[in-house]
């Protein structure tokens, strides 16, 4: 019945996984709940995720990532992309790849395609490339420099937490090292030379054409307030103009003096011309119930729309959501976005979809690609949120330089404690977080702002679930059922089964949540056809963390969705090869140097 109980709850959290009814890290500890309702773990061991070592050292690495991000030592390496970049698509994507692959072995990936995902664009904007053709590579790369080292990756960590569990003993910190430099660079040439061809040029090459990729020109208008209009007199705000009618004012002309954000307080007066973002209904509405005239003769055309809303003081850019943002779930109108960044927020790129109506009230996701407009000085602001990405290269001066050499030395002796076994990493990693705030490269403050407590809680929620499947027997008898029909099976082909099983479950599940669930019964299967744990342990790791098909797969690929103007079907297309060539590969790389 523990078995039947066990399978039950797991098909539930395959069911909730897949169909994203929550968030992630909330599924997880529903279901951390439920093994403790249920009795197939104990209180003690529901919580223990919480203090589990994998926890703790992925805490940490977020701290240490972050130091080295606040102090500029990433921007560093931006000079030997444009210097060694070249024009050919195949050597930029391998100078690319060949600096961020290394990068992400010791800096969290989603905070590297952050730092490059601006960088790669003004890149694409000096050598005139499209950035599409750019962009599925950056996150790629991230994702198999990852498995370079340990510390790589949050899941590496886990593997290496579920390995002493099992009394395997936890990995060092360069385990995956020889295995990753053989799939890096295969999966580096393979983007290097075939996916340039698969790659689409679906980005324009201008980011003068921004109106295009947004439909401004027909979404951009300007108004004049006419005499007798019953807005004269009132401000902005008194006026009810933005809330009742869905509009933005972008701008007010006076007497022909352009007035920009801040405007709620401004007041309005015959012959003001409005700027305004607002759909063609919206604006009927307007100009029935309030006697204010849409200048149709004046409409923006395709060549000025830009220039007219981001001219003087003014700026329009792309904002991406990032995946630790307290944006996500909430709106604009409930954010109060307007007057707690000083902008506003034209249109909501999401993949393929244009959001332009109704902005106020659409629930922001990760990954969302906000077009917003506002004073240049507001965008300083926002570029030193942690929730938000301006897609421009970040200003220097917002970067603690200074502090650069000392970040990269602790992040230094780190490696150099863990790797020689001086201390382990969690120790290493704990002390490398306290240096990174006396030595002031970090404020304290900072810390829990670095941290992604989504991980967190999602890897504390699964832990117990890997405990349940243990105590409960389901490890065992899921493993026995394995044997009975594959057991005939070579040790490689029965290695290249875990390895795409679990690739596959990556797709549905977090990476994690993958990692939890196939490491026990790999290692079992094993045991019973004495096989090479290790080498499973391996084969199930490394498959948990390569994952290309899709944009939610992974969060880099979310990350680059919008930003690089993709539909669906382009991760596909690029990562099903790459899937196929590390499904036969690595299995087959683990088996000549480990052995089965």
């Amino acid at each position: 019945m523990k078995i039947v109980l066990m399978l039950a709850i797991l098909g539930m959290a395959l069911i909730s996984f897949a169909a994203e009814w929550l968030p992630v890290d909330i599924t997880a500890l529903v279901i951390a709940i439920a093994l403790m309702l249920f009795g197939l773990v104990s209180p003690e061991e529901g919580i223990s995720g919480f203090g589990n070592s994998a926890t703790i050292t992925v805490m940490a690495m977020f701290v240490l990532s972050a130091g080295v991000t606040r102090t500029g030592v990433v921007q560093i390496v931006r000079d030997w992309l444009l210097k060694w970049g070249g024009k050919h698509i195949s050597r930029q994507i391998f100078v690319m790849g060949g600096i961020v692959g290394p990068i992400t072995a010791f800096i969290n990936n989603t905070a590297v395609v952050a730092i490059f995902l601006p960088i790669v664009e003004s890149w694409c904007k000096q050598r005139q490339i499209s950035v599409s053709k750019l962009l599925i590579p950056l996150s790629y790369s991230t994702v198999l420099g990852g498995m370079l080292t340990l510390i790589g990756t949050s899941t590496n960590i886990l593997a290496s937490g579920l390995s002493k569990q099992l009394g395997y003993g936890e990995f060092n910190l360069f385990e995956f090292t020889p295995v990753g430099i053989a799939s890096f660079l295969v999966g580096l040439t393979y983007l290097s030379l075939v996916a340039p061809r698969l790659l689409p040029e679906r980005k324009p090459l201008d980011r003068a054409t921004i109106e295009e990729n947004y439909g401004l020109e027909d979404y951009i208008s300007e108004m004049v307030i006419p005499p007798g209009s019953s807005a004269i007199g009132n401000t902005l705000r008194e006026s009810e103009i933005q809330r009742k009618f869905d509009l933005s004012v972008l701008e007010i002309i006076h007497d022909g003096i352009h007035f920009s954000q801040p405007l709620a307080d401004k007041t309005l007066s015959a012959g003001d011309v409005l700027i305004v973002r607002g759909s063609r209904d919206n604006l009927l509405n307007i100009r029935d119930e309030r006697g204010i005239e849409i200048l149709a003769d004046m409409k923006f055309n395709k060549t000025n729309v830009e220039s007219e809303i981001s001219s003087g003081e003014e700026k329009v850019a792309e904002v991406l959501i990032l995946s630790n943002s307290r944006l996500i779930g909430t709106t604009l109108k409930d954010l109060r976005f307007r007057q707690r960044y000083n902008a506003t927020v034209l249109a909501i790129r999401r993949g393929q979809e244009l959001i332009r109506d109704r902005l106020g009230k659409v629930p922001l996701r990760f990954g969302d690609l906000l077009l917003v407009q506002g004073p240049k000085d507001s965008f300083i602001g926002l570029q030193t949120t942690r929730e938000l990405l301006v897609l421009e290269e970040r200003e220097v001066e917002n970067l603690r330089q200074d502090k650069a050499k000392i970040a990269l030395a602790i992040i230094l002796g780190v490696i150099v404690l863990a790797a020689f076994n001086i201390q382990p990493i969690l120790v290493s990693s704990l002390l490398g977080v306290v240096l990174m705030v006396i030595t002031g490269c970090l404020k304290p403050g900072e810390i829990y702002g670095a941290i992604r407590w989504d991980i967190i809680f999602l890897l504390a929620g699964l832990i117990p679930l890997g405990i349940a499947m243990e105590n409960s027997g389901t490890t065992q008898w899921l493993a026995e059922q394995f044997v009975a029909v594959g057991g005939h099976l070579s040790g490689y082909w029965i290695l290249t089964f875990f390895y795409l099983a679990t690739n596959l479950l990556t797709e549905v599940l977090s990476n994690n949540a993958s990692v939890v669930l196939m490491i026990p019964v790999a290692v079992e299967v094993a045991e019973s056809l004495g096989l090479n744990a290790m080498a499973f342990m391996f084969a199930v790791t490394f498959a948990a963390s390569n994952s290309y098909l899709a944009p939610i797969g992974y969060q880099t690929n979310t990350m680059v969705y919008g930003p690089g103007g993709y539909k669906f079907l382009d991760f596909t297309r690029v990562g099903a090869i790459l899937n196929l060539i590390l499904t036969f590969f690595t299995p087959w790389v683990i088996f000549l140097l480990y052995g089965l």
